[in-house]
């Protein structure tokens, strides 16, 4: 299983940034950007550098992504034929995603991950997240308050959306990924950002710059105090169990069968984080 609790957008026409975010930054996801990050005039250049750069760089245990142009551009279908050739990119992301997305995935066998950004991809969420292929979710708050003429501060922290995208996502067993907090100098702000996030269920973050990559890593990992507390509930529950309880207490607390899987899935993450590492 993929960890993604940080996954940092790298310029794919930018060759410097890509052997760094490869080499030197310990993100789990690396997203290079076909995009926004890369102008019209310079997408074919930008193909042309992925094609040839990305095999020839050691990634490690890092997932590596492209995001492509959206579906309704003319930059698509070329965006994807080159994607489809570079072995090492293991997930299309794919921005103002409005339909279905299973013939992506048949056509190409990598994994999906698309980005809710306008009212007809909200209103269809559930049917993009069910396509086939699709393991991770995220949304963008800029392009989708263009897209109902809205202003993007009140959209970056609506709870509606944020609670939409991590319910589906969590309905069809995909990662809810958070969007990207633009002010890069605001470490502080970021943190909280990541912090609210991680709450209200969503498993990591998309960052815009290796700064907020290592807060990223730390905030979407169980605190030393929750693994702590997730030994104790697994020790407990557990002998109650052999002995013929459902429900016990714990320093004062009542713990059943779903405060032991919310202990579960800490220790889980936990081993995953060491399995990556190793």
């Amino acid at each position: 299983m993929v960890l993604r609790r940080s996954q940092l957008y790298t310029p794919g026409n930018n060759e410097k940034m890509i052997r760094k975010a490869a080499l030197e930054i310990d993100a789990d996801s690396v997203i290079i950007d076909l995009e926004d990050a890369v102008p019209i005039g310079n997408k074919d250049d930008a193909r042309r550098l992925i094609r040839e750069l990305l095999p020839q760089l050691d990634w490690g245990n890092k997932e590596v992504c492209v995001r492509v142009n959206a579906p309704d551009t003319p930059f698509f279908y070329d965006d994807v034929s080159t994607v489809s050739r570079i072995d090492v990119v293991k997930c299309i992301v794919v921005p103002k995603a409005e339909v279905d997305l299973s013939f992506l995935y048949k056509a190409t066998g990598r994994e999906i991950e698309p980005i809710i950004e306008t009212a007809r991809g909200l209103l269809r969420i559930e049917d993009i997240v069910r396509s086939e292929g699709v393991t991770a979710v995220s949304y963008g708050v800029a392009d989708y308050a263009l897209s109902v003429n809205g202003d993007v501060k009140a959209y970056e922290q609506n709870p509606v959306l944020k609670t939409l995208v991590v319910a589906v996502a969590k309905a069809y067993g995909v990662d809810p990924i958070d969007r990207v907090f633009f002010d890069i100098k605001d470490s502080e702000g970021f943190r909280r950002d990541c912090m609210e996030a991680k709450a209200l269920g969503f498993v990591g973050k998309q960052v815009i710059h290796p700064s907020q990559v290592e807060i990223a890593n730390e905030i979407f990992m169980p605190s030393k105090e929750e693994i702590e507390w997730a030994r104790r509930v697994v020790e407990a529950y557990e002998s109650a169990v052999k002995a013929g309880r459902g429900a016990i207490s714990l320093e004062g607390q009542l713990i059943d069968n779903v405060h032991y899987k919310l202990a579960k899935r800490i220790l889980d993450l936990v081993n995953r984080v060491g399995n990556v590492r190793k």
